[in-house]
């Protein structure tokens, strides 16, 4: 029997949906000034919270939320990677088409590089081939270098604008959003060899993988969490989240998703198997809140925003 919508948006309850409602902001980390902030990411090995804040990348100790340095220069600063056993990061300056190598130590700037497109948004680092992936939004397409030396190796064409990406070692996965498509590229050839829709789905942003069962999570702008199969890209559950989500997680240990929505909530979703999730829990946060990165090692989750007018992390946990 084929899966209609409607069966897709019927998901299964389950009791373990009830523990996720104990999340909840339990400190606030209030930073200097205002401005922009895009996506945020964790240096497990240095134990810092790295921010992209328009026109610099902002670290923050983890265990005080205190300022340990920061990355300057930038324009309009967007996404941030990691690539631990050569030492260094990578933040995309969308406005200048580059991308800024940066010492993970010292937070001195190495090299700046210009990418094949326009606008690098979304940054990947694809540790076991040792390459970088810029995602450039008003080229549609891709730069991919050579970590180690930032030499370009590809420019791969994805037909629309890309946005958040996951890798599972072998492939790469891109939410398009502008055609409401999840992208996939074979990290061997560098090439594109999947489109798969997202029906249901408009504008996905935020982009998370369940590595061991084999599933997507994007969230999309009409407040609905997609469930995709990442071995044949066959849509395996909708869910209902918050509006204006930009980032996802998925937390192996606890077997839950968590979409951070700028209309001030955080939704959870317990995974009761790889085809069925539990009814979403709602959690307060702020208006704006709407990337986050997440401390696998204890659960916590760090989401920006402004709190009366001044930039603040709110750091919300179980």
């Amino acid at each position: 029997m084929k899966k209609t919508l409607s069966a897709l948006l019927s998901l299964a309850l389950t009791a373990g949906a009830a523990g996720a409602a104990d999340y909840a902001v339990r400190q606030q980390w209030p930073l200097d000034g205002a401005g922009r902030w895009d996506y945020l990411d964790i240096d497990t090995a240095h134990q810092r919270l790295f921010i992209t804040r328009g026109d610099r990348l902002q670290a923050l100790e983890l265990a005080s939320g205190k300022v340990a340095g920061e990355v300057g220069g930038l324009r309009r600063a967007h996404g941030v990677a990691f690539a631990p056993k050569l030492g260094v990061g990578f933040v995309t300056s969308g406005d200048a088409d580059s991308v800024v190598v940066f010492d993970l130590e010292s937070l001195k700037t190495r090299s700046e590089v210009r990418v094949s497109g326009k606008n690098p948004d979304a940054v990947l680092y694809e540790e076991d081939s040792g390459k970088l992936y810029t995602f450039n939004g008003k080229s549609a397409d891709v730069s991919v270098f050579d970590a180690a030396t930032m030499a370009p190796k590809a420019t791969i064409a994805v037909k629309g604008k890309p946005e958040f990406a996951v890798s599972d070692g072998r492939r790469i996965y891109v939410n398009i959003e502008d055609k409401n498509q999840i992208a996939v590229i074979d990290i061997a050839t560098d090439k594109l060899v999947a489109q798969w829709p997202l029906a249901g789905c408009d504008e996905p942003t935020g982009l998370a993988l369940d590595a061991a069962h084999k599933r997507l999570f994007s969230v999309c702008g009409n407040g609905v969490l997609a469930v995709t199969d990442a071995a044949s890209g066959k849509a395996v559950a909708r869910a209902a989240i918050g509006k204006g989500a930009d980032a996802v997680v998925f937390d192996a240990a606890s077997a839950t998703v968590f979409s951070s929505n700028g209309e001030g909530t955080l939704t959870l979703i317990r995974q009761t198997d790889a085809d069925h999730y539990a009814t979403p829990v709602t959690v307060k946060t702020f208006k704006g809140a709407r990337t986050m990165a997440m401390d696998h090692a204890n659960g916590k989750l760090y989401l920006p925003t402004l709190v009366e007018q001044r930039f603040t992390v709110l750091v919300t946990t179980p």
